[in-house]
């Protein structure tokens, strides 16, 4: 008989408000990177909102044996968090893709429902992966930021149905310390501290503009490792060739450029805290523009979804047979010193 979804936390009444669908223009963008041309429509409704999202995970798990589907804990707004799983081999590495701490970057949890899916298909090189990895995929960890479902308004973003921080007002990736807000808490106890993951990609959006250092070419996403003093040097170690992995990946894609991210120390980050406190490898990348945000130019209109969206995907694949194969432990660090930070366009 196949498995019912696990839960580690009370049950509690499903919250669900619909976001607002209404489509608005997105400004002007430069000719560089994955673009929309200019003058291009924003259409929200087209992505997964909270009860699609759980649709696509209960038809995957219900379709796979390898699959595991739990829900680990609950938003402000009592929206149950989910966690897909395959693989429980103690002797495999654990990994872990955490997607859409801020509500607004979206196109992440796109690309890890795609992955889920993947995963459920019969192949060769799936099962390779999946005879050598554990996977652990949380998608969305920000669900009423993600629904609009906040008690505060929203009347200054651009399309007014998604925004960064969770129902409190809080930036769930500022929590990572303190833990006051529910969807972190349950994040670290029910995943982090349960499964141990030997590495983790955090996957974020950040602006339209930002730019290969000095240089007007737009970049399709940053990335960083760990950049805290008190990060193990065998950590740090991993977490560069976590990212040598993702570069190398993405960057033979003709859509892809990456730079390196310009982040800081502060350990209430994920990307520095998990690294210090649980000894896990952390990438944190960031992909190009945001569904919605208060300021014109970090919204990003949907043609160039698919791109970004598979730019996640490969990402988190290359990782996986990387993984598999042993060859993470191989890979060339040294990128890391000629990477050009971020610019900013104007």
């Amino acid at each position: 008989m196949k498995k019912k979804v696990l839960s580690v936390a009370l049950a509690g009444s499903l919250l669900v408000s619909g976001a607002a669908t209404g489509t608005v223009l997105a400004g002007d963008n430069g000719a560089n990177g994955p673009n929309y041309e200019g003058n291009e429509t924003i259409k929200n409704e087209r992505l997964h909102n909270y009860e699609e999202m759980i649709k696509v995970l209960e038809k995957a798990d219900n379709q796979s044996e390898a699959m595991e589907l739990e829900t680990y804990g609950e938003s402000v707004k009592g929206r149950d968090l989910y966690l897909a799983k395959f693989g429980s081999n103690d002797d495999n590495p654990t990994v872990l893709f955490l997607t859409q701490q801020h509500g607004n970057e979206t196109l992440t949890t796109e690309g890890a429902l795609k992955l889920i899916q993947n995963l459920t298909s019969k192949g060769k090189k799936t099962q390779e992966i999946l005879d050598n990895v554990n996977v652990l995929i949380a998608p969305r960890l920000n669900v009423d930021g993600a629904e609009g479902d906040v008690n505060f308004s929203l009347d200054d973003y651009v399309s007014g149905t998604h925004t960064r921080y969770n129902a409190n007002e809080v930036d769930l990736n500022r929590d990572h310390v303190d833990r006051e807000q529910p969807e972190t808490k349950a994040f670290h106890e029910n995943v982090l501290q349960k499964y141990s993951p030997d590495y983790m990609i955090d996957l974020h959006h950040q602006g339209t503009q930002t730019t290969l250092g000095d240089s007007d070419e737009l970049v399709s996403g940053s990335i960083l490792y760990p950049t805290t003093e008190n990060v193990d040097d065998k950590v740090l170690e991993r977490s560069k060739q976590l990212g040598s992995v993702v570069y190398n990946a993405v960057s033979d894609k003709g859509y892809g450029l990456l730079s390196k991210y310009p982040g800081g120390s502060a350990e209430t980050i994920s990307r520095n805290g998990l690294a210090v406190e649980y000894d896990v490898a952390t990438l944190l990348f960031e992909m190009r523009g945001m569904a919605d945000h208060e300021y014109d130019d970090y919204v990003l209109g949907q043609k160039s979804n698919g791109k970004l969206i598979q730019q996640a995907v490969t990402a988190m694949e290359a990782t996986l047979e990387a993984l598999a194969d042993g060859s993470i432990n191989n890979a060339d660090t040294s990128f890391w010193e000629d990477l050009p930070e971020s610019g900013y366009g104007e």
